[in-house]
């Protein structure tokens, strides 16, 4: 399908695409209160091959210029004031690290080990709704060049594509986040599929529901058709003769929002699965989390898109480091943008991190050959930290690095 024709299917608003050269905002002029990117300078002349993209914000920047604006802004915006959004950014950047003189090392290895899971290195593809949005291939794209990597996909239970559909893109490992619906039978179910696909993990993220003011004004809705293939992949009984508002009145009703701790008492016994719970910011949550057995916790405010006010994931990340004691894997997101700050994470106790928005820019630029580049940008971004700090390997990277 012409990828022009594939946008404005998908999403409201006009945007112009671009070819993968083409200069970053020509097209768009998209923007949201956290600040857009830098205004791209003129086009090269046609016998000049443009600059290929160097760090997550280049990624951003095509993104911007090859998306509508409501699809753009969609994913790049965050809650209300986006003042989270910001600070899961600006608190990575506070972070300041004194590595240690004439200790070079070289070769350095990423490999680390998730769950009992080997992989190439610690930097996982978060699970994001809406890839279908972003590029044709989507979700298929995204766990192709996971496995490529060597790393572990997230899957959203929102991802427009169905668990079977992705699992048979990639033989790499991925772990499927739970959105539960209300309907226990249909949950029951998608959780079977799950498990009878060859996904490795369970991701409940209980910090659900968004809240962006970017998405009233440009009343951004998936279309008719999408959020129908969508219900139907998760494996609601909803038929093409339902109307718009029948479809997303049944969409508002069909998800569960008031989730206690005691759901994990209806999910442990139908899966083997290993357990995490992503959304956590609280060391008494995290306690909580252990006592009961769940294998991992992700540190993570939502990427800033729930609620606006929270702090950094990075800030809470040794609090909830320090009261897990090593007795689940504790994972981060919300922030990651360049290599150091993988490295930063780990320093504070981190076994791995996962990126959304760097995923899905990455997407929108390129698809599969995107999301590739991207992942190889911060795999050389790490190892240079790493070697300027040290650190041959990733059990090396200790808390000292970093300033008090």
């Amino acid at each position: 399908m012409n990828r022009r024709v594939f946008s404005q299917i998908v999403a409201l608003g006009a945007g112009t695409l671009g070819a993968w050269g083409e200069s970053a905002g020509a097209a768009s002029t998209a923007s949201h209160a956290g600040g857009a990117p830098d205004q791209a300078s003129p086009p090269p002349p046609p016998d000049e091959r443009p600059p290929q993209p160097a760090s997550v914000a280049d990624f951003q920047r095509l993104a911007q210029a090859r998306l509508p604006r409501a699809t753009y802004e969609y994913i790049t915006a965050g809650s209300t004031d986006e003042n989270t959004l910001r600070e899961n950014v600006a608190a990575f950047g506070r972070l300041r690290m004194l590595p240690p003189l004439l200790a070079g090392v070289d070769p350095v290895d990423t490999s680390t080990t998730v769950l009992k899971q080997r992989i190439a290195l610690p930097i996982l593809l978060a699970p994001v709704a809406g890839l279908g949005l972003y590029h044709e291939q989507g979700a298929a794209a995204a766990a192709r060049a996971a496995t490529a990597a060597g790393t572990i996909m997230g899957v959203s239970s929102s991802a427009l594509s169905s668990v079977e559909e992705i699992a048979a893109a990639a033989a790499g490992p991925k772990w499927f986040q739970l959105y539960v619906p209300k309907d226990r039978v249909v949950a029951r179910r998608l959780v079977e599929r799950v498990e009878r696909a060859g996904y490795k993990a369970i991701v409940l993220t209980v910090d659900l529901g968004e809240r962006k003011d970017v998405d009233l004004r440009n009343r951004f809705r998936l279309p008719h058709a999408v959020l129908l293939k969508h219900l139907q992949d998760v494996g609601f009984p909803v038929t093409d003769r339902m109307s718009d508002d029948e479809l997303m009145a049944f969409n508002d009703q069909a998800w569960d929002l008031s989730l206690s701790w005691k759901f994990f008492d209806w999910l442990r016994p139908i899966t083997k699965l290993p357990l995490l719970l992503k959304g956590v910011l609280r060391a008494d949550d995290a306690r909580h989390a252990v006592s009961i057995g769940l294998d991992g916790i992700v540190v993570s405010n939502h990427g800033g898109r729930r609620l606006d006010g929270v702090p950094a994931s990075i800030e809470q990340l040794p609090q909830v480091v320090d009261a897990v004691g090593g007795k689940a894997d504790v994972l981060l997101d919300s922030g990651v943008r360049r290599g150091a700050d993988v490295l930063k994470a780990i320093a504070l106790g981190a076994k791995a991190v996962l990126i959304g928005r760097p995923l899905a820019w990455s997407l929108a630029a390129d698809g599969e050959a995107g999301v590739k580049k991207v992942l190889d940008l911060l795999r050389e971004e790490l190892v240079s930290a790493m070697q300027a700090c040290g650190c041959a390997n990733v059990a090396s990277i200790k808390r000292d690095l970093l300033l008090p």
